[in-house]
């Protein structure tokens, strides 16, 4: 039933936004609790080709978004639900701090990745205080990038690798306060372009919570590894991006929705068909399987690496935080996140080599203030002669000192003793 004068319906939300990729909306008849869903890529403005003409493809656009957000952001409880393999990295980076400015004003915020958060969208992810995964959710970090048209000097490609360092260090701050790595080993994983199930996101402190009883995600890729499809819904993959090997491709016209057994043939072990055995598939393609196997030992092989790289760094920062209180605490921010970090025994051990040659220097500059006052030129005091004089006396015999008083009295009146 509506009600007069334009006020709203009882039961309709404060606020409802609904644009093409993503849709705002308050949750509760209080407007105290919103949800943004956000299904697509992050751009400052709408892409185009050489010739001005749009690109397709879903873009959520930078000031349409911040405009929007703007109505809902007195809400105290935000929740996003996330699909989006990411965009302009400005775009991303402008969008997290405006969340993490909600954050520290009260708001308690959720991300839930539906999909996938790559790049960009990872960014955004992590600007919420929980983040919650499905088993089968897809996130990815990786270094920035960008194309280049026309010539450039050495001077100026080494101006644009400044560039493009500034930008990796901004995204390396973002993912350092969410999961307390160090930027040495954020940066190791974003070199690697380092793709995560929701279980190993949580595993590497990208990600609070996994959502055990969650429905499956249909996540595939087309076969030209350009197109996500998730929930049966196309996603173009920015230019230069690919979709990882580890995603099963389906054909583009036959995607949606996708489903699991979407390709299961009605006759098993028909030619065509995909319920080969592995003995099987090894004899017919022997050099295609003993290329997948080799890329999926390759792929356990850096996982652990970076798992075990992720524990060695933690129990380091562990190891210092346990003597910090003894050192000097520039000292202990240097190791911990300085260009060149640190184990906790290499920091006790520059601590007292830093001590010992403090000690030295006190004691060279004691001996230079010694030098300089020319102390070891000042001779002891000689006694007063009548002190020696007195010695002597008390030395003589008592006849000796008679014949000094007879000479002393025969000099007085002019006489020589005979």
């Amino acid at each position: 039933m509506k009600e007069e004068s334009g006020m709203k319906t009882k039961n309709a939300p404060a606020i409802s936004i609904s644009k093409k990729v993503y849709t705002m909306a308050t949750t509760d008849e209080s407007g105290s609790s919103a949800e943004i869903t956000m299904y697509g890529d992050i751009y400052e403005q709408q892409p185009t080709n050489w010739w001005g003409e749009p690109i397709e493809g879903q873009y959520i656009l930078l000031s349409e978004f911040l405009e929007d957000l703007k109505q809902i952001s007195a809400c105290k409880n935000i929740t996003i639900r996330m699909n989006s393999y990411g965009g302009d990295a400005g775009a991303s980076n402008m969008i997290h701090n405006r969340l993490r400015e909600l954050s520290r004003s009260g708001a308690k915020l959720t991300c839930i990745v539906d999909g996938v958060a790559m790049s960009g969208g990872s960014i955004i992810m992590c600007a919420c205080d929980t983040v919650k995964v499905n088993p089968s959710s897809i996130i990815m970090i990786h270094k920035c990038w960008q194309f280049l048209f026309g010539g450039y000097n050495a001077d100026e490609l080494r101006e644009q690798a400044t560039q493009q360092d500034a930008w990796d260090k901004m995204q390396s701050e973002v993912y350092k306060r969410k999961t307390g790595l160090s930027e040495t080993v954020i940066m190791h994983m974003m070199a690697d372009t380092t793709y995560m199930t929701g279980r190993e996101a949580i595993e590497k402190g990208f990600a609070d919570e996994l959502i055990e009883d969650a429905d499956p995600v249909g996540i595939a890729a087309s076969a030209d590894g350009r197109s996500l499809f998730v929930r049966g819904k196309q996603f173009h993959l920015a230019p230069g991006m690919f979709a990882p090997d580890n995603i099963p491709t389906v054909d583009s016209e036959a995607a949606a929705p996708v489903e699991a057994n979407k390709n299961k043939p009605e006759n098993p072990g028909e030619e065509g068909g995909n319920s080969m055995t592995l003995e099987e598939l090894r004899a017919k393609y022997p050099d295609e399987i003993a290329q997948a196997e080799a890329a999926a030992r390759a792929a356990v092989d850096h996982t652990e690496a970076v798992n075990a790289a992720v524990q060695a760094e933690r129990e380091r920062m562990q190891e210092i935080d346990e003597v910090a209180s003894l050192l000097d605490p520039a000292d202990v921010r240097e190791a911990k996140y300085g260009e060149k970090p640190c184990t906790a025994a290499d920091l006790v051990m520059a601590d007292a080599k830093k001590r010992a040659k403090q000690g030295k220097k006190f004691l060279s500059d004691l001996k230079d203030d010694a030098d300089e006052s020319n102390a070891e030129d000042v001779g002891a005091t000689p006694p007063p002669a009548e002190e020696e004089e007195e010695d002597d006396e008390a030395k003589k015999t008592p006849e000796a000192r008679m014949a000094d008083a007879r000479a002393k009295v025969s000099a007085l009146f002019g006489k020589k003793e005979g």
